[in-house]
């Protein structure tokens, strides 16, 4: 039987961990993300769960932690943000590879430099090709559910798999919260039975061996394979655990849509003003509407044209860069995805939000009145902008 709290985004995933009892959690603290193990060993100590909690030196140990255990058949987890995610980039790959399920709170913060603490998704965009599952939480509520989700789906797709919220803004804010019971959380996690690990007995098994030229290319193609299959078993578990919470999950969000001339496409907690601002245009009678990516690997090109279609233009808002010169990485995904639609909307692509600077309802205000004029004139003008910085 669910029941009702108040929790900080941190707090709710390390209940989440608690309620799962996994095998092994190698962790190493950086801020934000740093209350995650310190809740979640807390739960150690009082002897509310069995895991093997191995306290190292650095986040590139952590994940060679993580991925020894899952080679050994053990279910893994570790947090981590910005620079503590940059530390692990070759383990990241090793992970994904060598097709290890680890499951990874990612608390966004900007990576340095210059050095800043605040939100941004410059960290987990910035391994956006290193082969793992990435889904995005908008409040405290979704990253309590996204993680309870998260392993059924890398458990089944064996690809390991980033659970993404924003540093402070859902870390440590505390929000109201649904909590699921103890056993109908661990009924729908389930036991995890490996098919090949390396304690196994009854098989000869390697785990990062050398990959000669013959093989190596293989390899890749059945990494790419298994994260184009993914969004089927996304989709399954969405479902599955909506009927158990009565909250389901898809690839994408869809606010007020269904005749929406102008959206703007965007990740994360910024959904949350944006769906105000788009409530307050509504009532001024201006047919606004949003699209929040909840999941952006593996990425829903398809489910992005759908919703898409029928808009005449398109606000495209990146709280990243990629320094393409061209715009930032979730505009490139999404103007990709619309590249064969008949009829396009005009697309416009906003950098905003970097280093935790604000992002108010007069931001979308002013990304709204320019999809207007858009779309009136023709002219998108300088297409990649960054919106709410200080004039020189």
């Amino acid at each position: 039987m669910a029941k009702k709290d108040r929790m900080s985004g941190n707090e709710a995933v390390a209940y989440a961990m608690k309620q799962i009892d996994p095998d092994v959690m190698g962790a190493f603290p950086i801020t934000p993300s740093t209350e995650i193990p310190q809740y979640f060993a807390k739960y150690i100590a009082d002897g509310k769960v069995h895991t093997e909690f191995v306290a190292v030196e650095s986040e590139h140990s952590a994940m060679s932690t993580c991925i020894g255990a899952e080679a050994a058949g053990a279910r893994a987890i570790t947090a981590t943000s910005s620079a503590g995610l940059a530390y692990m980039y070759e383990l990241l790959y090793v992970a994904s590879s060598s097709r290890l399920p680890v499951v990874m709170a990612v608390v966004n913060r900007a990576l340095t430099g210059p050095i800043n603490i605040n939100n941004d998704h410059s960290d987990s965009m910035g391994c956006r090709d290193a082969g793992w599952i990435q889904i995005y939480a908008e409040n405290n509520q979704e990253v309590y559910d996204n993680y309870i989700q998260a392993m059924p789906i890398a458990e089944h797709c064996r690809l390991p798999i980033m659970i993404c919220q924003d540093g402070f803004i859902t870390s440590h804010a505390v929000e109201n919260i649904e909590l699921l019971d103890d056993a109908s959380v661990k009924d729908f996690v389930g036991e995890y039975d490996p098919e090949h690990y390396l304690l196994n007995e009854e098989e000869i098994y390697s785990v990062g061996p050398y990959g000669v030229s013959p093989y190596y290319m293989e390899i890749k193609k059945a990494q790419a394979e298994a994260m184009k299959s993914a969004p089927a078993r996304i989709k399954e578990v969405g479902e599955a655990f909506g009927q158990m919470s009565g909250r389901g999950y898809g690839m994408l969000e869809e606010y007020r849509m269904d005749d929406a001339a102008y959206a703007v496409v965007l990740i994360g907690s910024s959904a949350g003003t944006g769906k105000a601002a788009v409530d307050m245009l509504r009532a001024d009678g201006m047919a606004a509407g949003l699209i929040k990516v909840r999941v952006f690997r593996p990425f829903p090109a398809e489910e992005l044209a759908i919703a898409l279609a029928g808009t005449k233009a398109v606000a495209v808002m990146d709280k990243a860069e990629s320094f393409s010169g061209q715009g930032g990485p979730l505009f490139a995904e999404t103007r990709s995805a619309l590249y064969e639609a008949e009829d396009r909307p005009y697309m416009m692509n906003y950098v905003y939000g970097l280093g935790g600077r604000d992002v108010t309802i007069e931001t979308f205000d002013e990304v709204f009145e320019d999809l207007q004029e858009v779309a009136a004139t023709g002219d998108t003008g300088d297409g990649y902008r960054h919106i709410g910085v200080r004039e020189a």
